[in-house]
């Protein structure tokens, strides 16, 4: 059994979350939610903050992509073994799952911050032999089966979070529920006896969803089935008036503090939760984990104390563009040899990198760049580029998945003018590749749609410079010609936004980069100064510890 009293001891914060991002090996996540709880798990431990973080083991891990000949998704699995990466504890709570008690029991890993303070993270896991072959699938696929798995799923993560930390005698004060998954957790405080207003004053939640139909829903009648009565009786004290379980609402009127994660997403959430008091703490990434080694001993020499600060990133604006120039070339050959070895396709050194990496679904539209192809086309001729393309479709997502098959199509027709390579596998280890040595990074939702968004600040850390229609994060980062550029306004018909990503392209970003290099070196500079510091994990943490957890004494 693992030693509690190594990185549990004095944990009084519990981050709660369906997925997590700590290592590529380790297969517990999907994409960016999980890559977020990961970037906070580095910089509480970083900031040496009293939290233990939990999740699901998700054993089968998410989706291991393969793409055929014709362009299409290909599913399979993509398990992992938690036991190679963490130690079981010997503690085993039970879970309440239509009429029966599913045994669960923890995973400890343990993250080491850059001055040595230690986070667990516990990965709740059924895979028990006192299970049934149903019950010990339950932490097997991410985001796998239907409304009935994801329900029980989410009974296990949150009802099972609660009972383990009390059961290895944490004192949790507060619960930081991230996303409605986790909703079940303070609904089983209620239920065990606690007074609505006290669970409020122990629970923050972070909504991550900027549209209605993306929260979490279910049947009563499902949620009867699988629950004992007392929770359906626990959740009428709760939301008297609701037609089924909302995990988003259930989560946000259990809470006492309510965030959104950008500033514009805190509007929209208002307005869809009129009534509700939501503040926002924009999301932040770890720049110690995804600077590239080039990038980041470049910072150890400009940059001093930036591990543990990053706003120590802000002096990078005195440093010589050049160097950063140089930096960012190591990662960019990093990248182009990758490719090659990845794909058999050699780019050329000479042409800039777009890339365009994230989850492949609608309102992301993977595919805006290829609405006038002829014109892209000349484009091209004109401004040689190349487009790099990654991203996964949810096995269930038909839309998504023709979206890649159409990529695949676009890139023969466009026959290297510009060059279009698909990159299958997309996940930490390709994603570092990618925000290391892209030029140029293509954020495309329709807004407001993207809550936040991360992959920008990634790729800025490293010199990257976004080109991004007008949401989420990059409405708060952008210095409009100075680290980046904008796709229109926020009065622009999303309609309008292909042929204005063209008209950037042709006019602006293309041309400063085969005409004006020392100007283009001098964005890749300011883009890191300004995005570093404003845009880190450890910003973030260090805003819930004080707003949301009110810690006092922050390191950092």
């Amino acid at each position: 059994m693992a030693d509690l009293s190594v990185a549990l001891k004095g944990a009084s914060t519990a981050f709660v979350t369906m997925e997590i991002a700590i290592a590529p090996e380790m297969r517990c996540y999907s994409g960016g939610l999980g890559v977020l709880a990961g970037d906070y798990l580095r910089a509480a431990a970083d900031l040496a903050l009293p939290m233990v973080f939990v999740t699901l083991a998700n054993r089968e891990g998410y989706v291991l992509q393969e793409i055929d000949a014709q362009g299409n998704q290909i599913d399979r699995p993509h398990p992992w073994e938690p036991g190679d990466h963490a130690v079981p504890l010997d503690t085993v709570v039970t879970v309440p799952v239509a009429g029966r008690d599913v045994a669960v029991r923890a995973w400890m890993h343990v993250s080491e911050g850059v001055t040595g303070a230690r986070v667990a993270t516990l990965l709740l896991d059924t895979d028990l032999p006192q299970n049934s072959a149903e019950d010990r699938a339950l932490t097997g696929r991410l985001y796998g089966g239907d409304a009935r798995y994801r329900l029980r799923q989410e009974a296990v993560l949150g009802i099972g979070a609660a009972r383990l930390l009390s059961a290895i005698g944490l004192a949790i004060g507060h619960w930081h529920l991230n996303e409605g998954h986790a909703a079940l957790l303070p609904l089983e405080l209620v239920r065990a006896g606690s007074d609505i207003d006290t669970v409020r004053r122990a629970c923050v939640f972070t909504t991550h969803t900027p549209v209605a139909a993306g929260r979490d829903r279910f049947a009563f009648g499902l949620m009867e089935a699988e629950l004992p009565r007392d929770y359906r009786a626990a959740y009428d004290r709760v939301l008297p008036d609701a037609e089924d379980l909302d995990m988003t609402l259930l989560a946000m009127r259990l809470s006492g503090y309510a965030n959104a994660v950008s500033k514009r997403h805190r509007d929209v959430a208002s307005d869809l939760y009129p009534g509700e008091d939501i503040a926002y703490v924009t999301n932040g990434v770890h720049p110690g984990y995804w600077a590239a080694p080039a990038m980041q001993a470049l910072f150890d020499a400009q940059a001093s104390g930036w591990r543990e600060d990053s706003d120590a990133l802000a002096a990078i604006a005195m440093t010589d563009p050049a160097r950063v120039a140089q930096a960012h070339e190591a990662a960019r050959a990093n990248l182009i040899e990758s490719v090659r070895t990845r794909t058999g396709r050699q780019l050329d050194p000479q042409r800039p990198i777009l890339c365009y990496a994230r989850r492949m679904t609608g309102y992301k539209r993977p595919t805006l760049m290829f609405e006038d192809l002829d014109r892209l086309r000349t484009i091209a001729r004109r401004h040689p580029f190349t487009l790099l393309i990654a991203g996964k479709a949810h096995p269930n997502d038909g839309g998504g998945k023709d979206a890649i098959r159409a990529i695949h199509d676009f890139a023969r027709q466009c026959d290297d003018m510009p060059s279009v390579v698909f990159l299958p596998g997309y996940g930490l280890e390709l994603a570092h590749l990618l925000v290391g040595g892209a030029d140029v990074w293509l954020n495309l939702p329709v807004p407001p749609l993207e809550a936040s968004g991360t992959s920008g600040m990634k790729a800025a850390i490293n010199g990257g410079l976004n080109l991004s229609t007008p949401d989420g994060w990059w409405l708060e980062g952008v210095r409009e010609g100075a680290n980046g550029w904008t796709i229109g306004d926020g009065d622009t018909d999303p309609d309008r936004h292909g042929a204005l990503l063209l008209d950037m392209l042709a006019k602006t970003v293309l041309p400063a980069w085969y005409e004006d290099r020392e100007g283009w070196n001098g964005m890749m500079r300011d883009a890191i100064a300004t995005i570093g510091p404003a845009f880190s994990a450890q910003r973030a943490m260090r805003e819930y510890a004080r707003d949301a957890y009110r810690f006092d004494g922050l390191r950092g």
